[in-house]
């Protein structure tokens, strides 16, 4: 009976310093915890859009020193992910058009790139590509170990946002299958 006692008392023990890890950020993977972005407000995306994403205006990310020039995570702010609902270029007429990334979303799912490229990148049997007009901020991404967390995109029906742990950055990519 003592034993068994021990034993509930280590079981919860534990339990506790997991969920008081998962408050703290360190919610699985080693990585640091950023929150899902937030929807932006705004009218719902249109479904009418130009079939030719308009080009990326000339946005600069480094709102500090030693920031990159590039979307990313400072803190909980996601820096670039401002554009609310109606960003043309992230218009998909058939949203989800390859069925729903189902791998896992946050922190707590930190997958590894296996192969590929840009285009069409993989990690755990899942296939992704990151948004064309994105493709300059992954350039040092290395495509055959780097560590990545998806998030999905609240305001972007269709598209998944990709962070990099290793270098800070996040792009829009599409799942693509499985």
């Amino acid at each position: 009976m003592k034993k068994m006692l021990l034993m509930t008392a280590a079981l919860v023990l534990a339990g506790g310093v997991c969920a008081v890890a998962q408050e703290k950020g360190r919610g699985g993977g080693g990585g640091q915890f950023h929150p899902a972005p937030a929807p932006k407000s705004g009218p719902p995306a249109m479904h009418n859009a130009p079939a030719r994403p308009a080009p990326a205006p000339d946005r600069h990310f480094n709102e500090k020193p030693g920031h990159p020039d590039a979307p990313h995570i400072d803190g909980k702010t996601w820096v670039g992910h401002d554009t609310g609902p109606n960003d043309a270029r992230l218009h998909l007429d058939h949203p989800y058009e390859h069925g729903r990334f189902t791998g896992g979303f946050g922190p707590g799912h930190v997958w590894h790139l296996a192969g590929g490229g840009p285009s069409r990148f993989w990690f755990g049997g899942f296939y992704f590509g990151v948004a064309p007009f994105e493709f300059g901020y992954v350039g040092d991404w290395n495509w055959a170990g780097d560590p990545i967390v998806i998030y999905d995109d609240p305001d972007h029906p269709g598209w998944y946002l990709a962070y990099n742990e290793r270098t800070g950055v996040y792009v829009h990519v599409q799942y693509l299958g499985a």
